[in-house]
C-alpha cells in the first residue's frame, strides 16, 4: 500500500472504531524525552497475531487468502507504529485497503471509442458467457458423456455451436489463439514445403510479433511474391509448384494500403489448384453491414478457401481462442495432429464460446448496432445528471473497431468532452474509467460503454470532481 493510499484509506476510516475489538482500542504510552513526554507509537501498536484475530479480517483471509490479507495488516501497522494512525484503527485500516478479488487485474469502463481493444483484454464477454465459466469452473462433463457413462468428444457443445454459426464450413476446431491457428495450418501441411504469399501480407500482428517469423518459425519455407503495394494472379501462378504446401491470403487487419494498389481475392486464388488458406483475423462470421468491406468466415469458404483462420476475442465477441474452419477431412487431420494438442483450449474457453455462439447479443456486437440517436440521448441524460458537479459537454466523436478489426473505418459516436486534468483521476479511480484526450480536451465515448454501466460512469465521474476539491 503506497503512502498516498493508505493516507486516502486512513483518512475515510478514522472513528469507525465500533467494530475494532476492546483490546485493540488502547492509548499510546507516553515516554519521556529530554523532559518533555511524548507518545510512544511503537509501543502501543498491537500485535500482528492479534489483529489477525479480528473476525472480519478472518473472515478476509477466507474470501482472500492468509498471504494478501497480511500484506494488508503488516502496512497498517507499519503506520501504527509510525504515528499515521492510531492503535484502536489498525483493523479499520486493513480492512479499507483489501481488494475485492484476488486478482491483481482491475475491471475498467472503456470510454476510448476502441470497440475492441488489445490493452484492455479486447472483446467483453457477455454475462451469459461469464455466467457459462463460472459454471465450468468446477468438475464438468467437458470429455464425458453423462447419460453413456463414457468418455466423449472434449467441447462438443462448442463445435456444435460453431458449426451451426457458420454452415458453410465442414469441419470447425478452436485453439487458444489466431496465431496458433494459422501455426497449426503450417506445422501440419508445410513443414519443409513452401507457402505463397503476398509481400503486402506480411503483417506484423503486435507486440513485435510477425507472420512471417511465425511461419519460418513451423518449419515451411515462405514464398513471397508481388510487390508491397501490388501483386497480380501471374505472380502466384509463378511461384506455385509442387514444392507448394499451400498458399496464404492474409486480410491487412490492422493497416491499409490506399492508392496505386491491386491484390487477388480468394476466389481468383483458388484457380492454383492448391489448397488457399485465408486468415480472415478479426473472427466476423457472417457479413455485417457496418463493416462492408471486412472478411467473414462464411463469405470467404463460400469463395473457395479450403481452410479459414481466425480470433475469437474480436468481432465474434468471445474469449480469446482461434478458430479453424473449412474442409471437414481437413481440418480433422488438423485436430489430430499432435501439435494440436499444445494448442488446446481449456474448458473456461470453450464454455464461453458456446455461450458467445449461442447465448444473448455479447458486448461488441451491441456496441456495432448502437445507434447515434441512442448515443446522444444517453450522452445528454449522462450530462444532466452531472453538471451540478463537473462542467461537461457533448460532442460527436469518431470511434474504431479495433483490435485489428476495420481498418480505417471510422465509426459514428458520441462522448462527454471533459477538463483533461480528470483523466488521470479517472483512469486511477474505482471503478477505473479509460478515455482519450483529443484537441486538449478529455473525451468519454459512450459507444463501448454498456448502457447498464452509464451509473457507474456517473459515479465514477463525481468521484473524479469531488477529488479535485479535496
Amino acid at each position: 500500500m503506497t503512502g498516498a493510499v493508505l493516507k486516502t484509506v486512513v483518512a475515510e476510516h478514522l472513528g469507525q472504531a465500533g467494530s475494532i475489538p476492546v483490546r485493540l482500542r488502547q492509548t499510546c504510552p507516553m515516554t519521556p524525552v529530554g523532559g518533555v513526554t511524548l507518545p510512544d507509537h511503537r509501543r502501543s501498536t498491537p500485535r500482528t497475531d492479534d489483529v489477525l484475530a479480528d473476525p472480519q479480517l478472518r473472515l478476509a483471509v477466507q474470501r482472500l487468502g492468509p498471504v494478501l490479507v497480511k500484506r494488508f495488516v503488516t502496512d497498517a501497522l507499519a503506520a501504527c507504529r509510525g504515528g499515521i494512525i492510531a492503535p484502536g484503527d489498525v483493523v479499520a485500516t486493513a480492512l479499507a485497503g483489501l481488494p475485492h478479488t484476488v486478482t491483481s487485474m482491475r475491471a475498467v469502463v472503456n470510454a476510448t471509442g476502441v470497440v475492441v481493444h488489445t490493452n484492455l483484454g479486447r472483446a467483453p464477454l457477455s454475462r451469459a458467457a461469464v455466467d457459462s465459466i463460472v459454471v465450468a469452473a468446477g468438475a464438468t462433463d467437458v470429455e464425458l458423456d453423462l447419460a453413456k457413462g463414457r468418455r466423449a468428444r472434449r467441447g462438443r457443445g462448442a463445435m456444435a455451436a460453431l458449426s451451426a454459426a457458420v454452415p458453410a464450413a465442414g469441419g470447425v476446431h478452436v485453439v487458444n489463439n489466431g496465431a496458433a491457428a494459422l501455426a497449426l495450418v503450417t506445422c501440419a501441411l508445410a513443414a519443409a514445403r513452401d507457402v505463397v504469399v503476398a509481400r503486402g501480407e506480411l503483417l506484423e500482428i503486435g507486440d513485435g510479433f510477425r507472420i512471417p517469423e511465425l511461419i519460418e518459425s513451423m518449419g515451411a519455407r515462405l514464398r513471397e511474391v508481388g510487390t508491397t503495394n501490388r501483386v497480380r494472379l501471374a505472380d502466384y501462378e509463378a511461384a506455385v509448384d509442387d514444392r507448394t504446401a499451400f498458399v496464404l491470403k492474409v486480410h491487412p487487419s490492422n493497416f491499409v494500403i490506399e492508392g496505386f494498389t491491386s491484390s487477388v481475392d480468394v476466389r481468383t486464388l483458388t484457380s492454383l489448384g492448391v489448397p488457399v488458406v485465408a486468415d480472415i483475423g478479426s473472427g466476423l462470421l457472417t457479413p455485417h453491414p457496418r463493416l462492408p468491406d471486412e472478411p467473414d468466415a462464411t463469405s470467404t469458404l463460400r469463395a473457395g478457401a479450403t481452410l479459414v483462420t481466425a480470433s475469437g476475442d474480436k468481432l465474434l465477441g468471445g474469449p480469446q481462442c482461434g478458430l479453424l474452419l473449412g474442409d471437414k477431412a481437413l481440418v480433422e487431420r488438423l485436430r489430430r495432429h499432435p501439435f494440436s494438442r499444445a494448442l488446446r483450449v481449456d474448458k473456461l474457453t470453450l464454455a464461453a464460446l458456446e455461450a458467445t455462439l449461442i447465448g444473448p447479443t455479447p458486448p461488441v456486437t451491441a456496441a456495432l448496432a448502437s445507434s447515434l440517436g441512442d448515443l446522444q440521448a444517453r450522452a445528454l441524460r449522462l450530462r444532466a445528471e452531472l453538471l451540478p458537479v463537473v462542467k461537461l459537454f457533448v460532442v460527436p466523436s469518431e470511434a474504431a473497431v479495433g483490435g485489428g478489426g476495420a481498418p480505417g473505418v471510422p465509426l459514428r459516436s458520441v462522448a462527454l468532452s471533459l477538463d483533461p486534468v480528470l483523466a488521470t483521476r479517472l483512469r486511477t479511480g474505482d471503478p477505473a474509467v479509460v478515455g482519450r484526450v483529443h484537441a486538449g480536451r478529455l473525451l468519454l465515448d459512450l459507444l463501448a460503454v454498456p448502457p447498464e454501466h452509464d451509473a457507474m460512469l456517473a459515479e465514477a465521474v463525481r468521484r473524479a470532481a469531488h477529488a479535485g476539491e479535496a
